[in-house]
This record gives C-alpha cells, sequence and structure tokens, in this order.
C-alpha cells in the first residue's frame, strides 16, 4: 500500500493520477485473480506508467501489445506469475476504403469521425494510413458498433470490412537526423529548431496546447528539456532530443535532434 501511495503521489503531482490508479487497479486484480488483466489502448506515456507500475509488485509480468509491429498505443497486460496460458488483447483490425480519385483524407480525418461516433479514443489503438485507405486497431468490443456506424468520413463515403492482424501494414517512418546549434535548451528553442519554425511560433503553438513534450501537454515555452525528449505535434509528426555534443566557440549549443514525418 505504501508503494502503492507513493506512485499515485508522484502522479498526483503531473496530473495524471488517474491513469495511474486505474493501472495500479489493474495490475492489484492480476495479483488477486493469478491470471492477468488487460488494459484499454494506451499512448507511449501511459505506457510508462504501466511499466512504473508492473515494476513495484513481485510475481507480476507486464506485456504490451498493439496488434502489429511498431505500434505506437499498446495494451498492457498485468500477468501473475503463475498464469501459464495465452493472453487475449481482445484487438481486432478494420480496413476502410474510399474513393480516392475524389477524396484525399488523413489520419485526423479519421480520428474525428471515430471520436464523432462516441468512441472513447482508448477503445482503438493505431489509425494506419495505406494507399487504399486506411486500418484500424480497435477493442474487439467496439469492432461491430464501427462497422455499423462508420459509413462517412467527411464527405467521402466509406466502405469498412474485418481483416486479419496479418495485414496490418507496418508504418513507415521518414527519419530525418538535424544536427543545429542553440541559444538555450529551452522548450521553444529546441522543439523551433526541430519542426524547422520559427521560436515565436513554437511558443504560440504550445501556447495553444499543440504541443506534446512525452505525451503529455507542454507546460511552457520556457521548460528546460534534455536528451531522451520527444515532441511531437499532431499532423506534424515528432521530434526526439538525440544528443549535446557541447558548446561552441560562440557560445551557442551543439545539439541533434531526429525528426520522424
Amino acid at each position: 500500500m505504501a508503494e502503492r501511495d507513493k506512485i499515485l503521489r508522484y502522479y498526483r503531482a503531473s496530473g495524471e493520477e488517474e491513469i495511474a490508479t486505474r493501472l495500479l487497479d489493474a495490475a492489484e486484480a492480476a495479483i488477486r485473480n493469478r491470471k492477468y488483466k488487460v488494459s484499454d489502448f494506451l499512448d507511449p506515456f501511459a505506457c510508462s506508467v504501466a511499466e512504473t507500475a508492473a515494476t513495484h509488485y513481485d510475481r507480476l509480468e507486464l506485456v504490451l501489445e498493439g496488434g502489429y509491429q511498431g505500434a505506437e498505443r499498446l495494451k498492457a497486460a498485468f500477468v501473475s506469475e503463475d498464469f501459464k496460458g495465452e493472453i487475449d488483447f481482445a484487438i481486432e483490425a478494420i480496413a476502410v476504403s474510399w474513393d480516392k480519385r475524389y477524396y484525399q483524407l488523413s489520419h485526423r480525418d479519421v480520428l474525428g469521425a471515430l471520436m464523432a461516433l462516441g468512441i472513447k479514443r482508448e477503445t482503438f489503438g493505431d489509425i494506419v494510413m495505406t494507399a487504399a485507405g486506411c486500418q484500424i486497431l480497435v477493442g474487439q468490443a467496439q469492432t461491430e458498433y464501427v462497422l455499423a456506424n462508420l459509413t462517412q468520413i467527411g464527405s467521402a463515403t466509406v466502405s469498412l470490412s474485418r481483416i486479419p492482424l496479418t495485414e496490418i501494414v507496418a508504418r513507415e517512418e521518414k527519419v530525418k537526423e538535424i544536427k543545429t546549434t542553440a541559444a538555450s535548451l529551452r522548450l521553444d528553442v529546441v522543439a523551433a529548431a526541430g519542426f524547422g519554425v520559427s521560436r515565436t511560433k513554437m511558443a504560440e503553438d504550445i501556447t495553444a496546447k499543440k504541443l506534446k513534450v512525452n505525451w503529455q501537454d507542454a507546460k511552457s515555452s520556457s521548460q528546460a528539456v534534455k536528451p531522451g525528449d520527444i515532441f511531437s505535434m499532431r499532423g506534424r509528426g515528432r521530434v526526439e532530443f538525440c544528443e549535446v555534443l557541447g558548446q561552441t566557440k560562440k557560445g551557442r549549443i551543439s545539439i541533434v535532434l531526429k525528426r520522424f514525418y
């Protein structure tokens, strides 16, 4: 109980107590029933919370699964050491297609259409854009509802079909390494360099809550960042702060970033 309280206090300070509570409850349920307990889909930050929760319980293993190799949104299974069976993550896949001669739909369009159906974000996983349309990873309990109700995205009529997980197309990300210099390790300075925008524009995006740091809303333009931090903006990919190389003769900081498109 002391460890649980300690974890909750830590995440309470960052406003993430609710997700920490749910994951701790799942871990304790797995210990009680000596089987396993599977969470809803988690973003990368919540996955790190699950990892923290699992390490504080003996005889408990954490298994993460998103339906395909390289998935970003994952379900967490807390598994008792006594359980020797197979874990059912209850993940299914739906293929969505539309007439691409007339409609150019984006990830944001698909996400918006799903949310407009009243489906909670944690009940479906990645949306993988493909040449034919897109593929959606969804919790088994939501599959029939999506198949029956997702008939249109924007002004485009769409066709849906259930497909096996083996047909999911692995995401192909373009990566660009950026070696540059920065006046300081403030968030607005480093993120602006990574996304290729002005510091003023980045500060505006941070104020508008468009930028996330390690999958949490950025606190302020002036917050300090460090190697290992990840900056993400919907529709613009993400940037990883990889390394500080040192200081130039002019007193600027030499840094290495990677931008993922």
